[in-house]
């Protein structure tokens, strides 16, 4: 007889309550408002031109989409642990899944670090003669990521110092560059649509569904679900505003920059797309601006998914899903954890282009967030989640999942093969300790 699902106790502790919804919001724009509109600009326009707009805003339909189930599962546990907490939780009898869940999430978060590492180094060398040099964008991507990287082993007290100076002077930033970029427009909207060229439906919705990575990190959230008062209305409140934020600040940038930046110059120069054109439009002062901005972005982005991210991974380690040495933790920071994680995500910058990065994170992300739509849908009678909205989220974002395979398949088969081999090893490893885990049990019952 199957006992029915519940909570786990209490898992809020005796404390001060400090964070409310501004300060909530703060946080997911940070998490979210990262190196993703640096990355995706010019790929998007590089597919679908004008539509870019259209793209990033069918992208943030995407993450309300994974948002809802998020949100339901946050204010049901209660559980700072959030997507890896949420699937243990609502499957305890399957070890895979927990193991499953928590490589995807922790190698998620790992592209996310490849991406904003990437579109750092490649705005941070743009102003020189070897701006197009890979291999000097890699080692700089390397190099960011080894100083946050240090910055996080050493201190937590002085990341969280400089993450706030980064996260709210970047904001700033960013909707001074949009603001500049429209008043500095050089053609209309009709006119950019009907000199573009053939665009179907499928391309923009395929668009769409690569852009989701610029929404990761709305989740941040729930991960302070300890510090916030009334988690039932605020999570849902900070979250959903948040996401709009979010589009609101992307689709501002992203129609200033096709309305004042010719096309040519974004395409080729995708991986820092906006300091491309910067220059032309804005003088050398606007191109300056756009490239510091594009800097504290994706830097707040490495520091904040260093933080993040290498707790998950030490948590999931505590539950021997992942190897134990990466569980140990020097005064309650995961050393193991930060410089594995660091490590994985440079390998990966060195063997993927700026795109191949771009689409396993958004990906991996969609996977996880059907996961947890899914996980939702197990349990929508607890959460008191309409079964229509679950089931259009199952569907929406399984459809996002499989519109960037057959593009992947279609028109970047060598990228495709890529991306499966690290799915099929991930799998492979999470099935692996899984069984080990299970093993462990057995033997613990049978003594």
């Amino acid at each position: 007889m199957k006992l029915p699902l519940q909570p786990t106790p209490s898992v809020h502790r005796a404390r001060n309550k400090t964070l409310g919804v501004p300060e909530l919001i703060a946080i997911a724009l940070g998490g979210m408002v990262g190196g993703g509109i640096f990355t995706i600009l010019g790929i998007s326009v590089a597919m679908i031109g004008v539509y870019t707009p259209l793209a990033i805003a069918l992208g943030g339909l995407v993450a309300a989409m994974a948002a809802y189930s998020y949100i339901k599962l946050g204010v049901y546990y209660k559980d700072e642990g959030a997507t890896y907490a949420f699937y243990k939780k609502t499957f305890p009898k399957s070890p895979f899944a927990a193991s499953l869940i928590g490589w995807c999430v922790v190698f998620g978060y790992i592209s996310t670090l490849a991406l904003y590492s990437y579109t750092f180094a490649s705005y941070a060398i743009s102003g020189f003669a070897f701006a197009d040099s890979d291999w000097i964008r890699k080692l700089v991507a390397g190099s960011i990521i080894g100083l946050f990287t240090l910055i996080n082993v050493l201190s937590v007290k002085g990341m969280g110092k400089i993450e706030d100076l980064m996260v709210y002077t970047k904001l700033v930033i960013l909707v001074v560059i949009s603001f500049v970029l429209i008043n500095h427009s050089n053609t209309t909207l009709p006119t950019l649509l009907e000199s573009n060229g053939d665009t179907t439906v499928l391309d923009i919705l395929i668009v769409a569904s690569i852009t989701f990575v610029a929404y990761e990190g709305f989740q941040l959230v729930i991960n302070a679900v300890n510090e916030m008062e009334q988690p039932e209305k605020n999570i849902p409140r900070a979250i959903y505003s948040a996401i709009f934020l979010a589009v609101l600040i992307y689709l501002v940038i992203s129609l200033g920059a096709i309305l004042s930046i010719p096309f040519d110059d974004i395409i080729q120069n995708k991986e820092y797309a906006l300091a491309s054109g910067a220059d032309k439009v804005l003088g050398h002062l606007g191109t300056e601006l756009v490239i510091i901005g594009a800097l504290l972005a994706t830097s707040s982005a490495i520091s904040g998914t260093v933080f993040g991210a290498s707790r998950q991974m030490a948590a999931i380690a505590d539950d021997h899903y992942l190897p134990a040495f990466l569980s140990n933790r020097s005064e309650r920071i995961p050393v193991n954890a930060i410089l594995v994680m660091s490590s994985l995500a440079f390998l990966l910058v060195l063997s993927g282009s700026l795109e191949v990065i771009l689409k396993f994170g958004s990906v991996t992300f969609l996977i996880v967030s059907l996961l947890m739509a899914y996980a939702n849908f197990t349990i929508r009678d607890k959460t008191h989640s309409s079964p229509l909205i679950t089931l259009g989220s199952l569907f929406g974002l399984g459809m996002a999942t499989l519109m960037i395979f057959y593009y992947e398949i279609s028109e970047q088969p060598d990228q495709m093969v890529f991306i499966v081999v690290i799915y099929i090893l991930l799998t492979l490893g999470a099935w692996l300790y899984a069984r080990n885990q299970h093993r462990k049990k057995r033997l613990s019952l049978l003594n």
